[in-house]
């Protein structure tokens, strides 16, 4: 019911959403993700799938008949971007005490605007770690129907959390009996809650291995589930075809998650050295979300984030981001996720001069933004690069990334699947 009435309401609100056709794209400079290399004077062709039949020189490439391009002779183009780590259906203002008063539709409400604000701000695709009442399922769904705007999503539902843990609700007295929906203790009953998390439409497990920043009553640190729930938990969603997501801010939260086969760490925040070389023999995905620090601080107080709040990201902040740049220099795979929701939504690109800052070239941070992102989403074929058979996900800047990565924060050109969404570059 709850999907029924999110959707009636988003076809009321955002009716109009067109579909692709064949078409082109003409840029000045195209960014080649995998090589580095910046080409000039290139051509997007798509067909009516909006999927990507060609790239190459436009002093070669014959526009099909009745096709014009859209002119972009004066940006550069990316493939659309990917956030591995978003909330699309929270916001800043909605943490601590205020959080109780946000029911499950007005959620999903939110969700609507969110998912908008990201897609223009150039994110095409995103995954989405946690999310009351399957608010993200039905906002997926939403998208993929064509009813309102936003992008391509993989979604969590509730995430899976310990008794009294950072993944559940410990704002309430004792008198209410409550619990968050993914609460599971024991490795049979985190079983069955991945079951159903999976049975009402989530394509990633998120789990909560520690203790966090912005819940009650626990310490960043604080290993929550044990290496066997862990190990119950990766082995029945790989079962189920789903990767899963681990938050970990804990030094032995994020090496009993990787060991226990996890796909992702997510915020990473106290991994050591041995963390690090496990990450590597694993493959496993470390994402470090080190741009919001600088909210929590700034704004977090104003945000009604709670005091035990601001001055756990005040022990934890700058030493997630030297572990970040530890983690880069020694060859960790490395996926570009923010925590949006945390700061607001659209501004996620701001974090790609942090990672700049703290370690990475330019172009380092857009790979892990790119194909990186793709292949933790399991999309590799399908995202995180302009290439044939690739959809055509079309993102543009005025400037050059690789020469000042700020201007990725100022997307003036985005186009879904051969549809654009934005331009502000058209001729007016």
């Amino acid at each position: 019911m709850r999907q029924f009435l999110f959707a009636l309401v988003c076809v009321f609100a955002f009716s109009g959403v067109t579909h692709a056709a064949p078409g082109a794209v003409r840029c000045g400079k195209l960014l080649d993700v995998r090589s580095g290399q910046m080409l000039t004077d290139q051509v997007v062709l798509f067909d009516a799938t909006g999927t990507i039949s060609s790239v190459g020189p436009s002093s070669s490439t014959k526009l099909p008949s009745g096709v014009t391009a859209i002119d972009l002779s004066n940006a550069t183009c990316l493939p659309g971007l990917v956030d591995v780590h978003t909330h699309l259906t929270g916001d800043p203002a909605s943490h601590g005490y205020s959080r109780l008063g946000i029911s499950i539709p007005r959620e999903a409400v939110t969700g609507v605007k969110n998912a908008r604000l990201t897609l223009r701000a150039g994110f095409t695709s995103v995954r989405n770690v946690g999310a009351d009442g399957y608010t993200d399922v039905a906002l997926r769904d939403a998208i993929d129907a064509g009813d309102i705007e936003g992008p391509r999503m993989r979604v969590s539902g509730p995430p899976l959390g310990i008794t009294g843990g950072h993944c559940d609700n410990n704002l309430l007295p004792s008198e209410f009996h409550y619990k968050a929906e993914g609460v599971a203790d024991g490795p049979w009953a985190v079983r069955a809650r991945v079951r159903e998390t999976a049975k009402y439409g989530a394509d990633v497990i998120k789990v909560c291995a520690s203790g966090g920043v912005l819940s009650k009553g626990d310490q960043p640190g604080t290993p929550q589930y044990t290496l066997e729930e862990l190990q119950a938990i990766a082995e029945e969603a790989h079962k189920l075809g789903r990767k899963v997501a681990a938050h970990a801010h804990g030094t032995q939260s994020i090496k009993d998650a990787i060991r226990a086969g996890i796909d992702s760490i997510e915020h990473s925040s106290l991994i050591d050295d041995e963390g690090i070389a496990l990450a590597k023999q694993h493959g496993t995905y470390l994402v470090f979300d080190i741009y919001n620090d600088d909210y929590i601080l700034q704004e977090g107080a104003k945000a009604g984030m709670l005091p035990e709040s601001i001055e756990k990201e005040k022990k934890i902040g700058r030493q997630q981001r030297e572990n970040f740049r530890q983690a880069f220099q020694s060859g960790a795979r490395m996926a570009f996720g923010t925590d949006s929701g945390v700061y607001p939504h659209g501004d996620n690109a701001k974090q790609f001069a942090k990672m700049v800052e703290w370690g990475m070239k330019p172009l380092d941070a857009i790979q892990a933004a790119t194909i990186n992102a793709a292949d933790l989403m399991g999309w590799p074929d399908k995202i995180g690069a302009l290439e044939t058979g690739h959809y055509a996900d079309v993102i543009a800047v005025s400037g050059d990334p690789l020469f000042d990565v700020h201007v990725l924060e100022s997307v003036k050109f985005v186009m879904k699947g051969g549809v654009v969404v934005r331009n502000d570059l058209a001729t007016k």
